[in-house]
């Protein structure tokens, strides 16, 4: 089974977990005629974490399209091939790739190393409503506050210097400026929640935690508690009216979903739609790396929230 890497004394300073995968799967072979270490990622700002440590030394995939949720989507064959092919898987964790062992278990190389990136951030919130079990109920978006990410990337650069120590200098330079840009975009970030006048929201659902707890919002009221699981006529009367109470002046969509519940919702209250988008995608612009996708969500914030 899966073989940690870092005892709970040993743990790189991200605090996260790096797993290796020492499972007799297909006998495929991980060599390429490029010398770029082949890398895959789960999720779109984890691709552009791994681009930014590794630099011109890995070549990265990002599994999931930017239209996908990653709470429902599993791998196609193709994207099952594509892992197979890897040296180096990078997941969130934290219960988002919930498909995650018996994929690997079935299809990856035996010498394939998968980095677990997650970190359980002790704060009210971090479990999801109504869930019991404490690894499931763990909210997973923990890439949506910067200051996580920074572990994220931290556990990214320990990841790759394992499986490739031949280049631990470029990857160490490069995660070292890659966290200094992240830093400065905690600061930006602060900077600008510090000047909102309403410190409450309603979004689709509870990707916003982190984030809000770091920089001192609410998130108020979410309109799907568990994603794919449609709310009750009940339950929307009354996020329309935590709306009105709060006189929210827009209900936070998101692209990977349908907006018909938070259309319904603002027709309500009497506010408008905007869309935050926790994945971005490589080939959205304006959303195309981590920095500039969290840029974008707080530009759709400040128009509410300002």
């Amino acid at each position: 089974m899966w073989k940690s890497l870092f005892g709970k004394a040993g743990r790189v300073a991200a605090l996260a977990m790096v797993v290796l995968v020492l499972l007799g799967g297909l006998a495929c072979s991980s060599s390429t005629d490029s010398d770029k270490l082949k890398v895959v990622a789960t999720i779109f700002p984890l691709a552009d974490f791994v681009k930014n440590v590794g630099g011109d030394k890995v070549e990265v995939t990002t599994l999931m399209s930017a239209g996908d949720s990653p709470h429902t989507w599993e791998p196609l064959p193709e994207q099952v091939k594509t892992i197979a092919d890897a040296r180096l898987m990078v997941i969130n964790g934290a219960g988002l790739e919930f498909w995650i062992e018996k994929v690997v278990e079935t299809a990856a190389s035996p010498d394939l190393v998968v980095v677990d990136t997650s970190v359980i951030p002790a704060m009210e919130g971090a479990l999801l409503a109504g869930e019991e079990d404490e690894h499931e109920g763990v909210n997973p978006h923990i890439w949506l506050d910067p200051v996580l990410a920074q572990d994220q990337v931290q556990a990214i650069a320990q990841a790759l210097i394992m499986v490739d120590p031949d280049n631990k200098d470029a990857y160490l330079e490069n995660a070292a400026g890659y966290l200094a840009e992240l830093k400065a975009l905690d600061e930006e970030i602060r900077d600008t929640t510090q000047s909102f006048s309403t410190r409450e929201f309603i979004t689709f659902h509870p990707a916003w935690t982190y984030f809000a707890k770091r920089y001192g919002l609410v998130e108020a009221a979410v309109i799907e508690e568990s994603p794919g699981e449609e709310p009750s006529a009940a339950y929307i009367q009354g996020v329309v009216d935590t709306a009105r109470d709060l006189k929210v002046k827009a209900i936070f969509a998101e692209p990977q979903f349908s907006p018909k519940a938070a259309e319904t919702i603002a027709a309500e209250c009497g506010a408008e739609v905007l869309f935050l988008d926790p994945i971005g995608g490589a080939d959205l612009e304006g959303k195309d790396t981590y920095i500039e996708l969290m840029r974008y969500n707080v530009e759709q914030m400040t128009l509410a929230m300002q």
